[in-house]
């Protein structure tokens, strides 16, 4: 990546309003960031999107679509402990983490400096507390 370029993944919170035609802050920007700036699409956040088709045509589509991004892996070893340890920190501090798989998302953009678009409150415990980079 070069120095400098922001690098967003985009969460399932927007992918999935997006898909539904559902008028969002967060799916208006994936919509204008098409095309025009690198986004990714984490392996976890294919499932948590296409689970939640029924017709199979519109699974088919958003496959095709979401198919057309980098995949990053968004766990592993590296990631999970250190969502672990996030988990940890986080609840020092008094905040219940709800999600596990958002909690290795949050972590995964932490470590790799990735920025988030989401629309999902909870990540902003990981952007108040440990530094994840919304977009928004």
């Amino acid at each position: 990546m070069p120095c400098g370029e922001i690098v967003i993944l985009v969460d399932s919170s927007v992918w999935i309003d997006y898909f539904r035609g559902t008028p969002t802050p967060q799916a208006d920007k994936l919509d204008s960031l098409l095309g025009t700036q690198r986004l990714l699409v984490g392996d976890l956040i294919v499932t948590e999107v296409l689970q939640g088709f029924r017709e199979d045509k519109d699974f088919e589509r958003a496959r095709i679509a979401l198919g057309a991004f980098a995949t990053v892996q968004l766990g592993g070893y590296r990631v999970a402990l250190r969502a672990a340890k996030n988990c940890r920190l986080l609840r020092a501090r008094g905040v219940a983490v709800r999600k596990t798989i958002d909690t290795i998302i949050a972590t995964k953009c932490i470590e790799d400096g990735f920025a988030l678009l989401h629309s999902d409150r909870d990540f902003d415990p990981f952007v108040a507390h440990l530094g994840l980079k919304s977009v928004l």
